[in-house]
């Protein structure tokens, strides 16, 4: 099975429907990425099927669980998850934050290459940035455990926004170690196809009356 129907079968799979384009646009930010990490190394998986299955559809499998219109993407490095996320939502805002200025170079040639209007690429450590206005969703992807998330871009997160930090196994020790705010809204099991893996979504909530409305 050649990429793009991995890619077509995959989205059926977590009951997404994209347009023609918004498909021919992430199968071309795959191509870069392989372009790219022979230079840059942005990821160490090589073979083009786990490209499809442990990035685009990793990514694209927390979306029916997220409300925008703003989300910006912490430590965002490839572009994962907020390339994919940027392609399949066009009417939404997308900020892409990483401090490692090759990542972000790379970033600005996927946002200029694949003329993604609803993304922005931003080059700082999350801890220093100050955006205003804040955001609606503030997710992340392997950049740190969800104490050091909370810790380092709570304050990127509107007042009754979320907070979203994908994992691998059932992080219990993580979830233990948290304070009572954010608020842990949920925990999301996700069956992403063609991943052999564990995978999961932790939602929190932020409290009305913290930063930004």
């Amino acid at each position: 099975m050649n990429a793009e129907a991995q890619l077509n079968h995959g989205l059926a799979g977590l009951g997404l429907t994209l347009s023609a384009e918004a498909r021919r646009r992430l199968l071309q930010y795959l191509a870069l990425l392989a372009k790219w990490n022979r230079i840059y190394n942005l990821t160490a998986i090589r073979e083009p099927s786990k490209l499809v299955s442990h990035h685009l559809l990793d990514s694209l499998a927390v979306l029916p669980h997220l409300e925008g219109p703003s989300v910006v993407d912490v430590g965002s490095g490839a572009g994962l998850p907020g390339i994919p996320l940027a392609v399949a939502k066009p009417e939404w805002r997308f900020a892409l934050l990483d401090s490692n200025h090759k990542k972000a170079a790379f970033l600005r040639q996927v946002v200029l290459e694949l003329n993604l209007e609803n993304a922005h690429v931003v080059t700082d450590r999350a801890e220093h940035w100050r955006p205003i206005p804040t955001f609606d969703v503030v997710i992340s992807r392997a950049f740190s455990d969800l104490p050091g998330f909370v810790e380092m871009a709570r304050h990127l997160c509107r007042s009754g926004g979320v907070m979203a930090a994908m994992k691998g196994i059932y992080p219990d020790e993580e979830l233990a170690q948290l304070g009572a705010e954010p608020r842990v809204q949920k925990v999301v099991s996700l069956d992403v196809p063609g991943l052999r893996a564990s995978r999961h979504l932790v939602l929190l909530q932020q409290p009305s009356g913290i930063g930004q409305a």
